[in-house]
């Protein structure tokens, strides 16, 4: 039988094991949830960089649609300075909102339409929009992961002594959520 000072070293040191590897699990999946914010700024950045020309070019031909392209600088402008994932996400909604009104312009004016230039720019923002879609939804992905470690028995108990924090997820725009409307 083992004195009682044995059992105690044991017990302590795989309690001890315990919040370390706990402990390096957060930091892993922390660590997982910051580089993918990451990879979707880069794309936000991507897209926010192709509003200027796509604006410069609108410009050109809906001259009189000013408050439409004021509304996407803006929304650009909000964009770049956003430094959460609350506030990209929010300025990527707002500029998804105008950049719809924006390709809806085209509709009316057949010379912006037919311009080669509109539309590579147009083709280029369809493919970040794309790749923004994913690296939400990897974000998001290792979000989840993440806060289930944060919030479930035992590792909540690590969490809340090295003061870990349930991240937030990157919400689709509104209009995504809504139902497709089709009128024939």
């Amino acid at each position: 039988m083992w004195p009682w000072g044995v059992v105690g070293i044991v017990v302590g040191v795989l309690l001890l094991l315990w919040v370390v590897l706990t402990y390096n699990s957060l930091v892993r999946k922390k660590g997982r949830v910051d580089n993918n914010f990451s990879q979707i700024k880069i794309q936000c950045k991507k897209r926010f960089d192709l509003v200027p020309n796509l604006v410069e070019t609108v410009k050109g031909y809906a001259k009189h649609e000013k408050e439409t392209l004021e509304r996407v600088i803006a929304a650009r402008q909000a964009g770049v300075a956003a430094q959460t994932p609350e506030a990209l996400a929010a300025a990527n909604n707002q500029l998804s909102g105008v950049l719809g009104r924006l390709f809806a312009l085209s509709e009316s004016y057949p010379d912006l339409k037919a311009n080669a230039n509109f539309g590579s720019l147009q083709n280029e923002l369809t493919n970040i929009e794309k790749a923004i879609a994913v690296s939400r939804q990897v974000y998001n992905d290792s979000v989840m992961k993440y806060n289930w470690a944060v919030r479930m028995i035992p590792s909540n108990i690590i969490a809340g002594l090295f003061r870990f924090k349930a991240a937030e997820l990157f919400n689709a725009p509104e209009a995504e959520l809504q139902n497709v409307k089709v009128s024939f």
